[in-house]
């Protein structure tokens, strides 16, 4: 009866579980028909045949009278039902050691396998570590190789050094050629101060005599006009004097 709740999926339909009874109800049933060692829901339950077996075999044995034979009899099919009904019961005792066995041995293969997990984390750690590592060291190795290339390409030491010496001559040739067109500088900033001077005093010299030439030029003009003035007096006496 307990399996008529369980909904058979018409055509069309999904196929998966789609069952009236939820997980936990299902575990209940399944418990149930273990207890009672119900398989299918035909025929009378393992459990309620042995109840009967037992009852019968002890109202047989409280009845007064000669019932030996058929408490015998009773007793054996009763015994005969314990002993089908205890087969199951050990094959299923079996299988729930094995099951336990199993579950162990699980639980021993899943700490393994954690144990396992664990390590190859802390294996790739060291691999990335290792990588990382490897990485840098092959960066400095192309650079060492990039800088080689260019140490190549470069001329030899003996060159370099050569046009460096030559560089250096060069430098203290322009170091004394800028020294001699400083000192040059200063004595031509020297004669040229001493031309403006001479300049300035010839300057000054003009001037002087111009100004001596202009004063004796109106003492003469002032001479000549004063001259002049003394001559026109003295014609104008003479000529009363002959009047």
């Amino acid at each position: 009866m307990l399996a008529k709740g369980r909904k058979v999926p018409g055509r069309g339909e999904d196929m998966s579980a789609n069952y009236a009874f939820g997980p936990q109800e299902d575990d209940a049933i399944i418990k149930h028909r273990l207890l009672t060692r119900t398989t299918t829901t035909r025929g009378e339950p393992p459990l309620k045949k042995l109840q009967k077996k037992f009852i019968s075999f002890a109202t047989e044995v409280e009845k007064d009278g000669d019932n030996l034979n058929d408490s015998e009899r009773l007793y054996k099919a009763f015994i005969q039902e314990i002993n089908t009904f205890e087969l199951p019961l050990m094959k299923s005792k079996a299988v729930v050691d094995a099951n336990i066995r199993e579950k162990e041995s699980f639980n021993e293969l899943q700490v393994e396998i954690q144990r396992q997990i664990l390590q190859a984390q802390t294996d790739i750690e060291d691999l990335k570590k290792l990588l990382e590592k490897s990485k840098i060291e092959r960066q400095h190795k192309e650079e060492c190789e990039a800088i080689r290339k260019m140490i190549s390409l470069q001329p030899p030491r003996s060159e370099t050094e050569k046009l460096i010496a030559d560089l250096e001559k060069e430098i203290a040739d322009l170091e004394a050629e800028n020294v001699a067109c400083i000192r040059t500088l200063e004595l031509r900033k020297k004669q040229f101060a001493l031309l403006l001077h001479v300049v300035e005093e010839l300057q000054i010299s003009i001037e002087d005599e111009q100004r001596s030439i202009a004063d004796e030029l109106r003492a003469v003009v002032a001479e000549e006009r004063k001259m002049s003035i003394e001559e026109g007096s003295g014609g104008a006496s003479d000529a009363m004097a002959v009047d």
